[in-house]
């Protein structure tokens, strides 16, 4: 499968780091493998959650106290 290049707003900084021919290609295989990951368990959005509740949960939260942060979140968004 051949790579196609594709236009996608970033931040000026994110564009200038992108510059850079490995970054700008190790960019394009997570924005591809986060689209269609190959497995569940490769999957980079998955992995990060996973990260994130992990340190969540260090920290004393519960999966309830996380539940209602992204509760109020959506909320406030909605507003």
């Amino acid at each position: 499968m051949s790579d196609v290049l594709v236009t996608l707003p970033v931040t000026p900084e994110a564009a200038e780091l992108l510059r850079d021919a490995e970054r700008a290609r190790r960019m394009g295989k997570l924005v591809s493998d986060m689209l269609r990951p190959s497995t569940p368990e490769t999957d980079p959005l998955a992995a990060l959650i996973a990260v994130l509740k992990a340190d969540a949960t260090a920290s004393g939260l519960t999966d309830e106290d996380i539940d209602a942060e992204l509760a109020a979140y959506n909320a406030e968004r909605r507003a």
